[in-house]
């Protein structure tokens, strides 16, 4: 049987004052004189009492919490989104709840309707693309809401992005810069993002006129066997066809073809074969080859979301602005520059 936890009752008849005092003492303590706040204080440890968050949300109408819901925690980009949202979320003296969805659709449901239940201040959403119909949910009963990384957001919510157009070309203008030629893309056609990461390379390759050539390739996800799969076709290509540039649509991809080619031992990365890749994942940093990648900028993104939501919470700002874009920047290392 679990025991029932002290009240704040318990709490006044073992400290000897009246349930008033106790609530000074958790609330405005100054009000409280100094013996009788630490006979109070005194009572709460021995008791063990624990203040009801929701309960008292409920009955002031405020909250200093934030909920955060992030797809992908195993993905060093969302803590580094996270990382910004709590520091910023510090200063003005919130705290974040942090619920990881683990690319699951019905997780991510559970915890928005667990941070509604409880009675957040605001919710902070990094989703599944194409949760329009959940954010407009939350929206339509009052939730401040800002979503993160979500291009396919509805332009009626806030949100926070990062120049996915402008890290692709980055990424290719780095292999250009560096006398690659024969580029490949590889990613899926059904993340957004990924596309988007696309159109970047498409533009540098036009820029770089006739010279450089771009073939794509479709994986079904950014997962490292998807990056195997690729590796190996790269390996199964005659030499005068074989891209001597890659740019990889996320940091795991790069990473499976990577392996690929080191364990197959024929092509030798970047010797034969660049490759960068995206997100600036820890799989990046600590590949058996160090993955050039491209920084989507995670911490000032979660600095960024977690400002809005505050100013969407005190009622500064009332109807949503244009998404406030953050801009990736190039991280070069092994894999395209060598040692």
């Amino acid at each position: 049987m679990r025991r029932s936890s002290p009240s704040m009752n318990d709490v006044a008849k073992a400290a000897g004052v009246s349930l008033g005092t106790v609530s000074n003492v958790l609330n405005n303590p100054a009000k409280v004189a100094d013996t009788t706040r630490r006979r109070v204080e005194a009572a709460i440890v021995r008791l063990g009492f624990v203040r009801n968050g929701a309960a008292r949300s409920l009955s002031s109408g405020t909250s200093s919490t934030l909920g955060f819901v992030i797809i992908d925690l195993s993905n060093s980009f969302f803590l580094d989104m996270a990382r910004g949202a709590e520091r910023e979320a510090s200063r003005a003296g919130m705290n974040v709840l942090l619920a990881n969805a683990d690319m699951d659709r019905g997780k991510q449901h559970t915890y928005l309707s667990l941070f509604e239940e409880e009675r957040v201040a605001g919710v902070l959403l990094a989703p599944e693309q194409s949760s329009s119909a959940e954010t407009r949910s939350l929206r339509s009963r009052g939730m401040p809401l800002v979503v993160l990384n979500d291009p396919s957001v509805d332009p009626a919510v806030w949100a926070v992005q990062t120049d996915n157009v402008r890290g692709g070309y980055l990424a290719a203008r780095h292999l250009v810069s560096l006398g690659r030629r024969r580029l490949l893309f590889a990613g899926p056609d059904h993340l957004a993002v990924v596309q988007q990461r696309f159109q970047g390379v498409q533009h540098a390759v036009r820029e770089a006129g006739g010279g450089v050539a771009l073939e794509l390739t479709r994986t079904d996800g950014v997962r490292v066997e998807d990056g195997r799969r690729v590796g190996d076709e790269l390996l199964e290509c005659p030499d005068q066809d074989r891209p001597d540039g890659v740019i990889a649509g996320a940091d795991l991809l790069a990473l499976g073809l990577i392996h690929a080619l080191v364990v197959d031992g024929r092509l030798r990365v970047p010797q034969d074969v660049a490759v960068v890749g995206y997100d600036n994942n820890r799989s990046a940093w600590n590949s058996v080859i160090p993955i050039t990648t491209l920084d989507q900028a995670g911490e000032e993104m979660g600095r960024a979301a977690t400002q809005m939501l505050l100013s969407l919470i005190n009622g500064t700002m009332s109807e949503p602005q244009r998404p406030v874009i953050t801009e990736p920047f190039l991280v070069a290392r092994e894999s395209t520059i060598g040692r």
